[in-house]
């Protein structure tokens, strides 16, 4: 009962991520995911792998993170966004030729991590399209479970996001790194500050959802704006009837009218 009432104060799930990584490949490897949830909060998760490959840790979090949306409300605009290529061409495009030779490829030859692909293909959720996010390139999601990922990779127990129930099968729970650089918050929040400025450069705008992953702030209370508020450096200004929002750099001390 407990846990159903954090399930529905949290709300939907609005945003999911993973990242695997590898040491040596084959070698020691670690996978990340994270959830995020419509009242603005995170759960966390991952773990690793003593001997694998980078290919193995990006399909293994994936299966993790649909094993676990199984059991959550999920927003109609969620999409699992991943920088494995791999993933989405295997689920999206070459699964179904292999199932139709046998689960062999098209050389005739059995299909790698094949027992991992069977459990995806089992798991998928048809409201749940894969979107791919270029890795390393600023945005704070990817960013976050990669950090993850290539922590479990090396052995380290991240300090991972709270959750409000256990996590999925084959997670680690949380514990904190002896000589971590900074407090992931505080890691996080950097990379979400670099991101909103690449942003606001570049007069991109944003969904709703894509919003509150950036300022960490519920989806609902995004909906009820109507005009334009400040969130740290930043004005964001609703575009299209508040169905898009744009962020543009605030000048020191300034107000906008």
């Amino acid at each position: 009962m407990a846990d159903k009432a954090d399930r529905d104060a949290r709300g939907r799930v609005v945003a999911a991520a993973t990242d695997g990584a590898c040491s040596g490949n084959p070698g020691p490897g670690g996978w990340g995911a994270l959830l995020r949830f419509e009242d603005g909060s995170v759960e966390e998760f991952g773990g690793s792998d003593p001997a694998t490959t980078n290919n193995r840790m990006e399909l293994q979090a994936a299966l993790a993170v649909l094993e676990r949306l199984k059991e959550l409300p999920r927003h109609p605009d969620l999409r699992l966004r991943t920088d494995s290529k791999y993933l989405i061409d295997g689920l999206g495009s070459w699964m179904a030729g292999w199932k139709r030779k046998g689960w062999k490829t098209a050389a005739g030859k059995p299909v790698l991590n094949q027992d991992l692909w069977q459990a995806l293909d089992r798991a998928r959720l048809p409201d749940v399209p894969l979107a791919y996010v270029k890795g390393h390139s600023g945005d704070p999601d990817n960013d976050r479970v990669d950090q993850i990922a290539v922590a479990f990779s090396r052995g380290e127990r991240p300090v991972l996001g709270a959750s409000g129930s256990a996590p999925a099968a084959g997670a680690s729970a949380p514990s904190a790194l002896e000589e971590a650089p900074a407090p992931a918050s505080l890691q996080r929040l950097l990379s979400r500050l670099e991101l909103a400025d690449r942003l606001a450069q570049g007069g991109y705008g944003l969904t709703a959802v894509e919003l509150a992953q950036l300022v960490e702030q519920p989806l609902a209370r995004l909906q009820d704006r109507d005009g334009p508020w400040r969130w740290r450096d930043w004005w964001v200004e609703p575009l299209e009837e508040g169905r898009r929002w744009r962020l543009q750099r605030a000048e020191a001390g300034s107000e906008q009218n």
